[in-house]
C-alpha cells in the first residue's frame, strides 16, 4: 500500500441487511399486533431501537479509515472526524473473558476522545485492523506508534 492509499474498515453487508430485515419484521409486529397494548409496547421499543441500528449502517457504513494523513473514525450517531496520527496517543486492544464469550475492542486513544470499535463494526478481526493501524501510521509518522 502507497503512502496515500487509503485503507477503510466498514460493517459488514450481510449484517446490514440482517438488521433491516429484523427491523421490518418487528415494525410488522406493531402493525399485526396493535390491540394488544403490552406487545405493543415491547414490539414498538423493539422497533425503534432495530430501526435506529439499522438506519445508523446504512448512513454510516464505513467506520474507521486510515491514510497517511490520520485516521477519520465515527463519531455519534451518524458523523465521522478526521484525527491527524499526531493526536493520536495510543491504539491497543482491550480483550475480556466473561462466562462464556471473550470480547474484543479496539481502543483509539486522542487527545481529546477515546473511539471503541468491535469486530462487528469493522468487519475483520480488531487484532488484524490495530496491526494495519500501526503500519500505516509507522510509514507516515516520523515518531513511532506507542
Amino acid at each position: 500500500m502507497e503512502t496515500g492509499a487509503r485503507r477503510r474498515w466498514r460493517v459488514p453487508p450481510g449484517q446490514v441487511a440482517v438488521k433491516c430485515v429484523a427491523a421490518a419484521a418487528v415494525t410488522a409486529l406493531v402493525v399485526l399486533y396493535r390491540h394488544d397494548y403490552q406487545f405493543l409496547f415491547l414490539a414498538a421499543v423493539a422497533a425503534v431501537g432495530l430501526n435506529g441500528l439499522a438506519l445508523r449502517d446504512l448512513l454510516a457504513p464505513v467506520r474507521l479509515s486510515a491514510d497517511g494523513e490520520g485516521m477519520t473514525v465515527v463519531s455519534g450517531y451518524a458523523g465521522h472526524r478526521h484525527v491527524p496520527w499526531r493526536e493520536v496517543t495510543s491504539i491497543r486492544v482491550d480483550e475480556r473473558r466473561r462466562v462464556l464469550a471473550r470480547t474484543r475492542i479496539l481502543e483509539i486513544e486522542t487527545t481529546d476522545d477515546l473511539h471503541l470499535l468491535s469486530a462487528f463494526d469493522l468487519g475483520a478481526d480488531v487484532h488484524d485492523v490495530a496491526d494495519e493501524l500501526y503500519r500505516i501510521r509507522a510509514r507516515t509518522s516520523p515518531e513511532p506508534p506507542r
